[in-house]
């Protein structure tokens, strides 16, 4: 072989780097094998241990016993080792090992999902790094689900995350996410911080990043122990994902926990230094001008149950009043049982010892039973977490400069000023709202109150002074209100209060008072007051409008009205006007004799109240009779009113109905205008008549209405209505019309009896008038009368 000759060879044909790679690969299998080997012979050793213990025999037995076992049962030992395992252990991994990948087909001759369970369980505790927990993990558990990455995260003191492990992940990929900061938002930090499975179908929907590709499904899993969350095992899809069973849910769920063993193990050095450190905890906490607390916690087989008071500092007051001594040592939900309750800050210290996130709030409410009385105070709150303690540190609020503040906005919102002269010194003490009252700068004296005479109105001054003879002669408190003039001509309307301050003698050391200005109020009283005599006369004004009104109404419309027996045609007519005089409204109803014979039939409803409701009742009423004695049909005769409503009345709209009936073929044809069509009962049977096409009165200025046209029988009640008989302000219209229907179908009464019951059944609410009009076709009497 010569130096060309290598150099001449391509390296796409070269047979040593194929060679070499063969070789690599071979020893990777052969690895892996060895792995999975030595997971099952620690199944089978696990197995033979329980064998020992169960029939008190030797190892020897025991792997003797354990073949015969497996060949009567027909399964390969290794499975057969497994539910020895199961049975001996009882555990979560045993509860959910009948349920882990159901989702996944597994090969016939593959391990069964309790074999390959175990085998993950056998390899993550044997593991010696996380790095190889995540590696099994993959393998063992999460690729039968179709996962192609698994991540596992490491929880710091201030919440940050580290990558601890992870597989099918690229190396450079895994650099760049190996440490995760407090404040980025990621599936694995959700979880953390929630302390809740976190599950997401598409990862490029949510808007989260993470490790790994930018599109797929995740789950991230907290990783706890003891109370605290150690981590995350957060697991990768490629493609968005479905929802997952609950066997799914409870399979990572219990990866978890085996992931929390190695975690656990990799910071049992970090812990111990950790708990070392709280004496430095204590120290920093004696340092400190607030009362703090050292807390660490109370656990119960392996769950967090409470926290150990450790420390107080010298700066610790209990408010029950109870001596440091007794609470340093004992439970904090035992000194402090209200910190349990909901939102309160047992929660939240939990949540910081779980996450490691620091919690910070200027004004938080903290309740605690003093004397078995719930006592609450507003205080500023710190909760971090430092290894296995917490320190807890809090502020009071200063109540006096709290209360000292809001004295100040009170007087500043009610416009007072206070005041207080020292009788022996004659020294005055002014606020700062009073020297703007009088419209002085506050380096200016102050007016004593002897003074004030001379800086009010003339027709005030003696007010004042019997005032002061009150204050200052009989040492009584008084009160004045008066005109305070300024000196740059403003007037200001106040009210002055004081007392008088004397000892056990009745010498007088001071007078203490305040002013308040009251000019705001003055002005509005007096506006008040003229809009109370405008209202009046407004309202009588309306009084007589809406009593004109009800007595034009009842003119036109009488509130009862015979029946009418026309050639073999029954009409009654009821009308209940509205009890309220301002809500008089525009119903309006009509049956006369046309020149023709035949009979007009007309039932109307203006929209509004009072006297424009009731005038444009009476002008379309009027328009219509008129209307009808041309012998048009029913909807050129809406037509022609249409054109009265919209031209020749002041913005009036109105619904209606008109029909023609022909006494002698007893066709009723009719249409209508925005009004709810008749109803028709017939033989126990009760409906209404078909919507035809046809708006309301008056919206526009051309428009035309279809006619329907209708067979009657003997015996058929025909029922014209307004809205004021059925509708109600928490139901829709069609079930209103509805319930008439029901009604009506029921009846078997006359047609006056009909009428009085359609009114005592009514449930409507609207305080509007209620018109009703009943024709019932009977047998021919004879031509029809000149009027119904």
């Amino acid at each position: 072989m010569t130096d060309s000759g290598i150099g001449d060879t391509d390296a796409g044909t070269d047979p040593v780097v194929p060679r070499l790679a063969a070789t690599v690969e071979r020893l990777h299998n052969q690895i892996r094998q060895a792995q999975a080997t030595a997971d099952g012979r620690a199944l089978i050793e696990m197995a033979k241990g329980v064998l020992v213990e169960r029939l008190h025999c030797g190892p020897a037995q025991a792997a003797t016993q354990l073949e015969i076992l497996s060949a009567r049962a027909g399964v390969e030992p290794l499975e057969l080792a497994v539910d020895l395992v199961n049975q001996a252990a009882q555990d979560k991994m045993s509860a959910v090992v009948g349920e882990f990948l159901q989702a996944t087909a597994t090969p016939p001759s593959g391990p069964t999902a309790v074999v390959r369970l175990r085998t993950a369980e056998s390899g993550l505790l044997a593991a010696g790094d996380t790095q190889r927990v995540a590696e099994s993990v993959l393998e063992h558990a999460v690729s039968p689900l179709g996962a192609t990455a698994v991540a596992i995260w490491s929880a710091g003191i201030d919440a940050s995350l580290s990558l601890a492990g992870f597989a099918g992940i690229a190396g450079h990929e895994a650099q760049r996410w190996r440490y995760v900061p407090p404040g980025v938002v990621t599936p694995a930090r959700q979880a953390l911080i929630q302390r809740a499975a976190q599950w997401i179908d598409d990862l490029s929907v949510s808007g989260l990043p993470s490790i790994g590709d930018r599109a797929g499904g995740r789950a991230a899993i907290p990783v706890g122990a003891a109370g605290k969350i150690l981590g995350v095992l957060e697991v990768c899809w490629p493609r968005p994902i479905d929802v997952q069973p609950r066997q799914i849910h409870r399979q990572l769920e219990a990866l978890a926990e085996l992931c929390a063993h190695t975690l656990e193990s990799d910071s049992a050095a970090v812990r111990t230094t950790e708990r070392a450190d709280v004496a430095d905890l204590v120290r920093l906490a004696d340092g400190l001008f607030d009362p703090a607390l050292v807390l660490i916690p109370q656990l119960d087989e392996g769950t967090l149950a409470d926290f150990s008071i450790h420390h107080l500092n010298s700066c610790f007051v209990d408010p029950a009043g109870r001596p440091p001594g007794l609470i340093s040592g004992a439970s904090l939900l035992e000194m402090y049982p209200m910190a349990a309750v909901e939102g309160q800050l047992f929660e939240r210290i939990e949540h910081v010892f779980a996450t490691g996130e620091t919690y910070r709030a200027d004004r938080v409410m903290l309740t605690e039973l003093v004397d078995q009385i719930p006592l609450t105070v507003a205080a500023a709150l710190s909760i971090s977490r430092y290894g296995d303690a917490v320190l807890m540190v809090w502020r009071i609020e200063d109540e006096s400069g709290r209360l000292a503040t809001l004295l100040q906005h009170a007087q500043r919102l009610g416009r007072v000023g206070g005041f207080e002269e020292n009788a022996a010194t004659g020294e005055i003490t002014w606020s700062e709202q009073l020297f703007a009252l009088y419209g002085l700068a506050p380096t200016t004296d102050p007016v004593p109150l002897a003074q004030l005479p001379g800086h009010v109105h003339d027709a005030d001054t003696e007010a004042v002074r019997r005032f002061l003879r009150t204050l200052l002669r009989y040492r009584r408190s008084a009160s004045t209100a008066c005109r305070l003039t300024r000196a740059d001509g403003v007037t200001r309307h106040v009210r002055i209060i004081a007392e008088p301050v004397v000892d056990a003698a009745g010498h007088l050391h001071a007078i203490r008072g305040a002013y308040q200005d009251v000019s705001a109020q003055h002005w509005t009283e007096i506006a008040l007051s003229a809009t109370r005599d405008r209202l009046t006369d407004t309202e009588m004004r309306a009084a007589e409008q809406s009593s004109l009104a009800r007595q034009l109404q009842q003119a036109i419309m009488p509130d009862a009205q015979p029946s009418t027996d026309a050639f073999g045609l029954r009409i009654a007519v009821r009308y209940r006007p509205t009890e309220q005089d301002e809500l008089v409204g525009g119903d309006w109803y009509d049956t006369i004799v046309l020149p023709s014979k035949e009979i007009l039939v007309s039932v109307g409803d203006i929209t509004g109240h009072g006297i424009t409701a009731a005038t444009g009742m009476v002008v379309l009423r009027n328009a219509l009779r008129g209307l009808a004695a041309t012998g048009a049909g029913p909807g050129q005769m809406l037509a022609w009113l249409n054109l009265v409503a919209h031209h020749l009345t002041d913005s009036i709209f109105a619904t209606a109905i008109c029909g023609v009936y022909n006494p002698l073929t007893r066709v009723l044809r009719w249409a209508r205008a925005g009004h709810p069509p008749p109803v028709l009962v017939r033989a126990g049977h009760a409906c209404s008549l078909p919507e035809l096409k046809g708006i309301i009165l008056g919206a526009l200025a051309e428009t035309s209405y279809e006619e329907g046209e209708i067979q009657l029988e003997l015996d058929d009640t025909l029922l014209l209505y307004t809205d004021g008989l059925i509708e109600r302000r928490d139901l829709e219209l069609d079930f209103c019309i509805e319930r008439l229907l029901t009604i009506s179908a029921a009846f078997t009464g006359s047609l006056d009896e009909r009428l009085d019951h359609l009114l005592d059944s009514s449930d409507a609410d609207t305080d509007d008038d209620t018109c009703v009009v009943g024709i019932q076709v009977g047998t021919s009497q004879g031509p029809p009368t000149d009027n119904l």
